[in-house]
């Protein structure tokens, strides 16, 4: 089989049979570019995170919770909290603005 192969047909195929595997493998190919599309822009937001930014991000990702993180980062809660708001600020404005 070769790469990226979606469906192979044997001879002789109907012409309906071409037809369904050429709109099989557009459908294919349109999610696979949603997707990517997706992520690349998710990648980009990431970047323009700051280091803190990032190692907060990887705790609550995580599932930590707000104390915990704050231990974690030996920092309070509230400068935790304060810091989730700006991280939320910054991703609403690069979303609307």
């Amino acid at each position: 089989m070769k790469a990226g192969a979606v469906e192979f047909l044997t001879k002789p195929f109907r012409s309906q049979d071409l037809l369904d595997a050429i709109q099989l493998a557009i459908a294919g190919d349109r999610e696979t570019r949603k997707v990517r599309a997706r992520l690349a822009g998710l990648r980009a937001r990431y970047q323009l995170l700051t280091a803190r930014e990032r190692e907060v991000m990887a705790s609550v990702v995580s599932g930590l919770l707000n104390k915990q993180i704050a231990g974690e980062l030996s920092t309070t809660e509230k400068n935790r909290q304060v810091s989730s708001r700006s991280h939320h600020a910054k991703d609403a404005s690069k979303i609307f603005g």
